[in-house]
């Protein structure tokens, strides 16, 4: 028990005293599944409202496939993201396995079905509200999808902020296509991992207390903007 409580005590000390190499593993984790959710979002906002207002052969087939892909589980991401990137794959003349680049593709691939799906449901909602309207002013597929994405722009931000925690919470394929390289790749949960694994317990309660701050910051954000998007269209 006393063990325990040193370990508490010397990770609050890392985490007032701003230790060098903690902010640099949350600095990192950040700006990866920052980027990673960026484009995840740039991709998933307009398939999702497409999915939402279009009508073809096959969309439910797709529908349901999304859905599906929600649960990808992330070794099995983070292995075909490794064979993509290594030497005898496609893309393994750019160098780029082992890198904040290779991590990045693989929380986009995780988080962009996610993003998607729950879009899709957010703008089929606004869909079913503002149809006869839109028809009326004969908006074509795009043009409905570019106004719903607008209108339904607070809903849609607390589906990228949850796409964001999900990206922050990975550990299974960042570790496979990053290789938790020290100073290069190692980012919160790869570490906290790699330190419980070696039993330095300090570093690892650190990156996990600043961890669970920044994932219950992100749903404390995405109530505000929900209540905001309430408070609007109440």
């Amino acid at each position: 028990m006393s063990d325990i409580s040193a370990a508490l005590a010397e990770a609050l000390r890392l985490i007032g005293g701003m230790d060098a190499q903690l902010a640099q593993i949350v600095l990192l984790s950040v700006r990866v599944s920052l980027v990673a959710v960026t484009i995840a979002a740039l991709v998933a906002l307009p398939l999702g409202a497409c999915l939402a207002i279009a009508r073809f052969p096959g969309r439910q087939a797709l529908v349901a496939i999304l859905n599906a892909l929600m649960g990808l589980p992330p070794v099995v991401v983070g292995l075909l993201i490794y064979l993509l990137l290594s030497r005898a794959g496609p893309l393994g003349e750019f160098g780029l396995l082992f890198t904040p680049t290779a991590m990045i593709l693989a929380q986009a691939v995780l988080v962009t079905p996610i993003i998607a799906a729950l879009s899709r449901q957010v703008i089929e909602d606004a869909w079913i509200e503002y149809e006869e309207q839109l028809r009326s002013l004969n908006a074509g597929t795009v043009a409905a999808a570019r106004t719903l994405l607008w209108d339904a722009r607070f809903a849609l931000m607390t589906v990228v902020l949850a796409g964001f925690g999900r990206a922050a919470a990975e550990v299974g394929a960042v570790m496979i296509v990053g290789g938790n390289i020290d100073g290069v790749t190692r980012v919160m949960t790869t570490t906290i991992a790699l330190e419980t694994s070696k039993g330095d317990l300090p570093l690892a309660l650190g990156l996990g207390m600043v961890l669970v701050a920044i994932i219950i910051g992100v749903n404390l954000l995405a109530n505000v903007v929900k209540l905001t998007a309430q408070k609007r269209h109440g």
